[in-house]
């Protein structure tokens, strides 16, 4: 079952629990504390803002997470085929 699609308003809690990958992609791109501890509370676009990034970049921030998750769902439904797959030849 696919997940609900990656809002701004997403709370980071929410965000790291259910979309692991986040984590070093929010790193790569200067929001750092969710990896070296700290904790954070509230959301993706205030997590943003109070690293300096503006509207824009936070929708980019948003769009490409959500083609993260959607490239990764559609590896995980791959390999859940190739189960099957390899399943039936037995």
């Amino acid at each position: 079952m696919a997940k609900e699609k990656i809002v701004k308003n997403i709370l980071i809690e929410e965000l790291v629990e259910n979309y692991p990958f986040s984590v070093n992609y929010l790193s790569k791109n200067g929001i750092r504390c969710i990896v070296c501890g700290e904790a954070i509370w509230g959301t993706l676009e205030e997590a943003a803002q109070e690293k300096g990034f503006d509207d824009e970049t936070i929708e980019k921030f948003v769009e490409e997470l959500n083609q993260l998750n959607n490239e990764f769902e559609e590896h995980v439904k791959k390999e859940i085929k190739n189960i099957d797959t390899d399943e039936s030849d037995v």
